[in-house]
């Protein structure tokens, strides 16, 4: 684990021991740290008037119960959270989660990370998340529905378009959104279209919002293949995941020219050595809701399923990690480094431990931290909310252009920080240090709040 700068090191052991149990909020907040110390060597007013610590603390987090009745009449109670990180740019701006694993920690984890995320697209939102440890899966529509009034019941009260957006993330999609939105306009009488993102097309979304995660880490990652004279052209590409990420993702990177011959899901992952048929994976995931087990004995030739393993296992020069936290091990970047891997995009939300991104760093791989690729999506939603506050609606190709542009940017912004700062070529630096200055800047002119 890299050394932490010792102006640095109290503050982390402050975080671990205020936050106990909390491992994915500690391993983001020591990524972030491990990046400051040039910082705060150059302008030592960073680490003035406990300005990183306010930073590494949430300004409010929320903690509700979800009582909800299942179509047997069966009363279930779950858990709802909404951590409202930091709102020093605009107001706070995050998913919301729907999986069994989420817990405070991991939406502090989430929180923090959208904190810089949010930064780094250079548009005006704070950082947030939510979530509950509901499971939408062979949930029937209603159950979902009344899943959903309840926990909107509740969250309503902390939303509104100046103060908390939140959006769609793992479990949360249109049907989601769909219900939270209308249960938010009958508790409050108002159509406030800019309280909620992700929305359908035809009730204040945006064009290319769901393709905005998956196409603006393609994007990132085109953009850093071209420092070293690469493209996607002709490249073997594994996406993990099947979700609306890695979907996406394959679509744009098929674009470009990418082979993408592997993906995913929590049962094991298929092969297809002439390429990932998209329209079958859609067909599988987004219209049956059903396991990409099944892709192999629809397609038949050439493909075949491995249950369970690893998919990092395939050799490829592109990896694009787009399915959850730590699911990249040490284990696996040795495998990949070994396969030929020439560059990773981190299409989810810290998806490679930090054995891993060491291991990529040391062999030289161009790596795309998820906090600068992934941003894509809560970039269009910030486009959705300018959107709806215009009362405006905007074509797929603008709002593209729009993404295109921000990725870019992006990309360009960490690759110049990371230059300044005497790390060229290390993306992980970059972002943390762009996304950091940012958000202390705006701080340091509000004073001590």
């Amino acid at each position: 684990m890299p050394h932490l700068d010792e102006r640095l090191e109290h503050i982390y052991n402050d975080v671990t021991r205020r936050n106990a149990g909390e491992a994915e909020f500690h391993q983001a907040v020591r990524e972030v740290l491990e990046s400051l110390g040039r910082v705060v060597a150059k302008r030592p007013v960073y680490a003035e008037d406990a300005l990183i610590e306010r930073i590494c603390e949430p300004e409010r987090q929320i903690i509700f119960r979800v009582p909800w009745t299942d179509d047997k009449g069966k009363v279930h109670i779950n858990r709802g959270f909404r951590v409202q990180f930091n709102s020093a740019l605009g107001p706070y701006k995050g998913g919301l989660r729907f999986h069994p694993s989420v817990n405070v920690g991991i939406i502090k984890f989430l929180g923090f990370e959208q904190t810089f995320k949010n930064a780094l697209t250079g548009l005006p939102i704070g950082g947030g998340k939510g979530g509950s440890d509901f499971n939408p899966r062979d949930r029937s529509d209603a159950e979902v529905m009344r899943f959903c009034q309840s926990f909107m019941t509740e969250l309503s009260r902390h939303l509104g378009e100046y103060t908390d957006v939140p959006a769609g993330d793992i479990g949360v999609g249109a049907r989601e959104i769909g219900y939270m939105f209308g249960h938010y306009k009958r508790l409050t009488n108002r159509y406030e279209a800019g309280v909620l993102t992700g929305k359908g097309l035809f009730y204040g979304g945006s064009r290319a919002r769901k393709e905005a995660t998956g196409y603006g880490n393609t994007y990132f990652v085109e953009r850093m293949l071209a420092t070293r004279g690469h493209s996607f052209d002709g490249k073997k590409v594994v996406v993990s995941g099947s979700g609306n990420v890695a979907i996406y993702t394959i679509e744009k990177v098929q674009s470009f020219g990418g082979v993408v011959i592997a993906c995913s899901d929590s049962g094991g992952y298929v092969v297809d050595e002439n390429g990932i048929d998209l329209n079958l994976v859609q067909e599988i995931k987004e219209v049956r809701r059903g396991r990409i087990s099944e892709y192999a004995r629809l397609k038949g030739k050439g493909s075949h399923y491995i249950e369970k393993g690893s998919i990092w296992d395939v050799p490829c020069e592109v990896a694009m990690p787009s399915a959850t936290q730590n699911e990249l091990t040490g284990r696996d970047a040795r495998t990949l480094v070994k396969n030929g891997l020439i560059a990773l995009g981190e299409g989810a939300n810290m998806p490679c431990t930090p054995d891993a991104v060491k291991l990529f760093q040391e062999a030289g791989i161009l790596f795309a931290p998820g906090k600068a690729a992934n941003a894509g999506g809560v970039a269009t939603s910030a486009l959705e909310m300018q959107q709806n506050a215009s009362r405006d609606s905007w074509t797929f190709e603008q709002t593209e252009a729009r993404l295109a542009q921000i990725m870019r940017n992006i990309h360009d912004d960490c690759a110049s920080t990371a230059e300044e700062y005497g790390a060229p070529g290390d993306y992980v630096l970059g972002a943390n240090i762009t996304g950091f200055v940012r958000v202390a800047e705006a701080m340091r002119a509000f004073g001590v709040i």
